[in-house]
């Protein structure tokens, strides 16, 4: 069977027990701290678990997009290495929400595998967890007792906590698990010696294939454990592992799947899969990571800087440096590959082929930024060499390695193989401190901790009664004290709320909770875990009483505001440039608005007025807000609401419309676009390769704008003594003065020329070289060409000047290439060691250096020093 197939095949087993089959959720999480990447199947379920949230179906079953690649779970330096790992991978999985335990979850999972799958019986061993006494949690008993039923006692393992116990993090949800292995290795392996003694040992042909995990505990932030109300289960079975166990084959890299995409870049690079372990690594690696960054990016998350766009990026590199290192690739060859991947998954991943051209255009970019970055490290590469023979060093020190990892996306591997070459080791203890030192700066400035919540009283289901009300009377329900590095704060969860938490780009209300005693003021609301979180510094002091909450109006107004003018600034972007124009990322707060779009070319000048100009028309015709509560997912999409890519929509949705604006959308609005009043786009610019983003104001901040460009224009009018045509006295006053400028540059030259003739007069002979030195007023500028003047007229000139203009200084060192040479000064060296002395900083070649600052009292006293270094 075909990957497709076999993913086909236990949606339908799966269907015939009962199981509702869910789309796998968007591989990039949104309003959870606690995760940058869907890393498990169970992540869009969380909220069942925590109990914050009640299924609709107690059965489901899907296939997930899952990314391992940071936090606890990280398998990026595996992939590729070994033939079983992977960045993103398909999690196929069932789920049962306080339904059937484990007598049904062991029973079908034997089932599917052995009469549905027909894997042999005598190839499968189970795990079942031992028990730990520092939990107080005894053997699982009851799963080795109904695997009894199905298989051979020994072939049912007991395993320690590590393997068999499973958690989604220090707290939270957690459960001794059963896991099913599969012997991958030839028949003639198998009879030789039993596949029990590889199980969990990391053997490439004996693999965990299923695992089922029962929650029935909630760790604590203590780390105790406590039963949960209601007992859950959640397997996963990698699809990939799967498919290489029923097609035979003893690589996850050669199933169909990857095969598709390995012989694509054979015949791109021009190697053969299976000759040469360094270039099959590479071809595995191109192939497992493409799809990570073509799923991130479809769902929605583009390579950046930081965060979660951070890691596409490093994974992206990491991909084209296997490319560039390896298989001798200079052009881009992963954006190519993106399309080979939409073809053969873009069934069912449909946002493969809706996306295919912004993900191919993003990722060819990418890729030429890298090559030219990694050019540039190369450069650098060869200056540290070039420094390293000089100075007679047989060893590039760790903060050059590192800087060569950090800056310019150098493995080590890569810095090792070129240093060989050129005859150098590497300071790898070095380099693994610095990078220690990195990762505990990165640790300290995101460490967040927090304690377990105190529960007040039960309540069913947080209510949002914020679309109606700004103030209404809240209890708090229960609390969380949470530590960061710079400060400490409280969570607070009421029982209903009229703050809306930050989503769908809309930052999160302020305001505050009063009784009769005091007021607190609500810096933030988010939502977490599906649970609607209000930030505050301090609990009240009462803390079980009533409270009335009050969301801050202006705040609220403005940020409807510019909710509502981003939804008219979308539909006319798509009538004015087209229907390819998506939403890409969004930021609504009360001050202005950001939208990021799908588009391949600059917004013109042109295309901007006529875009302006219809939401301006909108806002004018005072269009009413349309506002559709708890609609079927699939009737909002017949009305024309666009989703999303990238965003997880439930079974009903909130329908937002403005006339021929027709949007999916949890945010607050204006009940009519007039009460946006303005609107002003101050900005259009490139966010990424197809991706373009515009920065709007509306309202008071349009007024403001107003005020203020009216307030300059005064000023200018006054200044220029109130002309009638402003524009044309500032195109005189521009005119006159290039004209003076001129006048001056022909005057600094003719200054020049004497000030030179003057110095060529002062150069004297020490021997072997001729010496300058002088202090002049004239810029730096001037005084380096001066010097390369002298230096074509007088043989083996050393030149050291000190010049001032205005409130400017610097010190400027030449030397003959000659001298460089046979002497061995550096100019760039003898620069840095006085620049000090001016109050300033600068440097550059073994011939020709200079420093700028701001201390014209120590130039003498830099001539001096530099005379004597060189004495």
């Amino acid at each position: 069977m075909t990957v497709h197939e076999i993913r086909k095949q236990f949606f339908d087993f799966f269907a015939s027990k009962g199981h509702q089959i869910v789309p796998s959720a968007p591989m990039v999480v949104k309003n959870d701290p606690t995760l940058m990447f869907t890393n498990a199947g169970m992540n869009q379920f969380k909220d069942f678990f925590l109990g914050n949230a009640v299924p609709k179906n107690r059965r489901v079953a899907n296939s997930q997009k899952c990314l391992r690649v940071s936090g606890k779970h990280n398998d990026l330096e595996e992939v590729g290495v070994d033939t079983y790992h992977h960045t993103m991978f398909e999690m196929l999985g069932n789920w049962s929400f306080g339904d059937y335990f484990k007598e049904e979850a062991i029973t079908w999972a034997w089932e599917l595998l052995t009469e549905v799958y027909k894997i042999p019986k005598d190839r499968l061993y189970v795990t079942v967890f031992e028990g730990d006494e520092k939990d107080g949690v005894p053997k699982d008993q009851e799963s080795y007792d109904i695997w009894k039923r199905f298989i051979a006692e020994d072939r049912i393992i007991m395993a320690s906590k590590k393997d068999n116990f499973w958690e989604m993090g220090d707290t939270g949800p957690c459960g001794p698990c059963t896991e099913i292995h599969v012997d991958n290795r030839p028949a003639t392996e198998r009879a030789k010696e039993d596949g029990k003694k590889y199980v969990n040992e990391d053997h490439p042909q004996v693999i965990e294939i299923w695992n089922n995990v029962f929650m029935q505990f909630n760790r604590k932030a203590d780390g105790s454990l406590e039963p949960l109300p209601a007992t859950h289960v959640d397997t996963g079975m990698g699809l990939e592992r799967l498919a290489m166990t029923l097609q035979d084959k003893t690589s996850n890299y050669d199933i169909d799947l990857f095969q598709t995409l390995i012989q694509h870049m054979e015949q791109v690079s021009g190697k053969k899969y299976g000759e040469n372990e360094t270039t099959d690594i590479a071809l595995r690696v191109i192939a497992d990571h493409v799809r990570a960054i073509a799923f991130s990016i479809a769902d929605g998350q583009l390579p950046s800087n930081t965060g979660a766009g951070y890691v596409i990026r490093r994974i992206l590199r990491r991909a084209v440096r296997y490319g560039y290192q390896t298989l001798g690739l200079k052009e881009p060859f992963l954006s190519g590959l993106s399309v080979v991947l939409g073809k053969v998954m873009g069934d069912p991943f449909s946002e493969l082929i809706k996306q295919g051209e912004l993900v191919e255009k993003v990722i060819r970019e990418e890729e030429l930024s890298f090559f030219r970055t990694l050019e540039q490290g190369l450069k650098r590469m060869d200056n540290l060499i070039a420094q390293a023979r000089k100075t007679r060093e047989t060893i590039l020190q760790g903060p050059a390695v590192f800087e060569l990892y950090d800056t310019f996306g150098f493995p080590i591997d890569l810095t090792s193989l070129i240093a060989r070459e050129n005859k150098l080791l590497v300071d790898e203890d070095g380099f693994d401190t610095e990078l220690q030192k990195q990762k505990a700066r990165s640790r300290a400035a995101t460490s967040i901790e927090t304690d377990d919540w105190v529960v007040l009283k039960k309540d069913s289901e947080e209510e949002f009664v914020g679309y109606d009300h700004l103030t209404t009377t809240v209890e708090i329900v229960k609390y969380r004290k949470v530590k960061q590095k710079q400060r400490s704060f409280y969570q607070l969860v009421f029982n209903l709320t009229p703050f809306y938490a930050e989503g769908g780009g809309q930052v999160g209300d302020t305001g505050t909770i009063s009784n009769a005693n005091e007021s607190l003021t609500i810096f933030d609301t988010k939502k977490e875990n599906g649970l609607i979180v209000h930030l505050v510094d301090e609990l009240p002091e009462k803390i079980d009483g009533q409270f009335t909450a009050r969301v801050n109006e202006e705040s609220r107004r403005l940020s409807a505001s510019n909710h509502s003018a981003t939804h008219l600034l979308h539909h006319a972007l798509r009538t004015v440039l087209g229907a390819h124009v998506e939403q890409k990322g969004s930021l609504v707060n009360p001050n202005y608005l950001r939208f990021d779009f799908s588009h391949f070319s600059k917004v013109t000048d042109e295309e901007m007025a006529k875009i302006e100009a219809i939401v301006i028309d909108g806002i004018r015709q005072n269009l009413s807000l349309e506002e559709s509560r708890n609609v079927p997912i699939d009737a909002a999409q017949e009305m024309g609401a666009m989703a999303l890519f990238g965003e997880k929509y439930g079974d009903t949705v909130r329908v937002i419309k403005f006339g021929d604006s027709i949007e999916l959308c949890g945010g607050t609005h204006v009940q009519n676009t007039g009460q946006i009043g303005l609107f002003k786009i101050q900005s259009e610019s490139a966010v990424a390769a197809g991706i373009r983003r515009i920065e709007a104001i509306t309202n008071v901040a349009v007024e403001g704008y107003y005020a203020d460009q009216e307030s300059k224009l005064k000023s200018v009018n006054e200044l220029l003594k109130n002309p009638k045509d402003v524009s044309k006295a500032v195109e005189d006053l521009i005119s006159k003065n290039n004209q003076l400028q001129k006048q001056v540059e022909n005057f600094k030259k003719e200054h020049a020329k004497l000030v030179k003739a003057d110095l060529k007069t002062k150069i004297i002979s020490k021997g072997d070289f001729s010496y300058l030195d002088a202090l002049i007023d004239l810029n730096a500028g001037s005084v380096k060409d001066i010097l390369f003047q002298l230096k074509g007229e007088v043989p083996n000139l050393f030149a050291v000047i000190g010049s001032k203009e205005e409130d400017k200084c610097a010190i400027s060192v030449l030397v003959d290439e000659s001298l460089v040479s046979s002497k061995g000064w550096n100019a760039g060296n003898l620069v840095k060691s006085v620049a000090s002395l001016i109050q300033g900083g600068g440097g550059g070649q073994a011939f020709f250096a200079t420093a700028g600052g701001k201390n014209a009292n120590g130039l003498k006293e830099a001539i001096e020093k530099v005379k004597q270094e060189i004495a």
